[in-house]
C-alpha cells in the first residue's frame, strides 16, 4: 500500500504518483482520497479531467460509488499547463485518455515542485497497455496498483473485460460495457 511521504528539506520536492488497475478497481476512489487530505492540509490543488470521461459528470471527477471532485475538463495535456495556476497538487483522472505529452507536462510540473498524482487504467480491454500509462508508470516514484474483485470467481481482478461488441480501445463506459476478471476468467472469456 502506498504511503504519503514527504520530504522534510526545505527544498521545493516535487514528484509522480501513479494509481492504476483494471475497471471497478478503485483509482478513482483512491485518487479522491488523497485529494481530500490535501484539501484538509489546506493545500492548493487542482483537478483535470479529459473530456471524452463525461460517464457521471461533465464537470466533476466520480467514482463508481459515487465519491465526487470538482474537476477542470480538459481536451489535451497541454491544456493541464495553461490552466494550472501554482497549485501544489495536481491530480488528473482517466490518465490513459490523455495523449503522450502528458508525460512531458508531469515532469515539468514535478520539476516545480508539484505533488501530481494520476488515476488510470493500466491496461485496456484487450490486457494491452494502455495510452501514456506505461510511461507514466515508469517516471513516477510512487506507484500504486489497486486491484477489482472478479465477478467470475472472486479472486482478485486486474483485467477489465469488455461484454459488448466493439473493437476500438476506447469505449466510455461502466458496468454496462465491462466487468472486472482475474487473469484466469479472462482467459476463459476470451475464446
Amino acid at each position: 500500500m502506498f504511503l504519503e511521504q514527504f520530504p522534510s528539506s526545505s527544498r521545493q520536492n516535487g514528484w509522480i504518483e501513479v494509481i492504476c488497475g483494471s475497471m471497478f478497481s478503485g483509482k478513482t476512489e483512491e485518487l479522491i482520497r488523497r485529494m481530500r487530505r490535501a484539501e484538509f492540509a489546506n493545500q492548493a490543488f487542482i483537478i483535470f479531467k479529459p473530456e471524452i470521461d463525461n460517464r457521471y459528470s461533465k464537470k466533476k471527477v466520480v467514482s463508481h460509488q459515487g465519491y465526487d471532485f470538482e474537476a477542470v475538463v480538459v481536451k489535451s495535456s497541454a491544456e493541464i499547463l495553461e490552466k494550472w495556476n501554482g497549485e501544489k497538487v495536481v491530480a488528473v483522472d482517466e490518465a490513459q485518455f490523455f495523449d503522450e505529452g502528458i508525460v512531458e507536462v508531469c515532469n515539468k510540473l514535478a520539476n516545480k515542485g508539484v505533488r501530481i498524482i494520476l488515476a488510470g487504467l493500466d491496461m485496456d480491454y484487450k490486457g494491452i497497455p494502455f495510452g501514456p500509462m506505461p510511461a507514466l508508470l515508469s517516471i513516477a516514484e510512487y506507484v500504486t496498483k489497486v486491484h477489482a474483485i472478479c465477478v467470475s470467481c472472486g479472486n482478485l481482478a486486474q483485467f477489465s473485460h469488455r461484454t459488448v461488441k466493439d473493437s476500438g480501445q476506447v469505449l466510455v463506459g461502466a458496468v454496462e460495457k465491462y466487468k472486472p476478471l482475474c487473469r484466469s476468467c479472462y482467459n476463459i472469456a476470451q475464446n
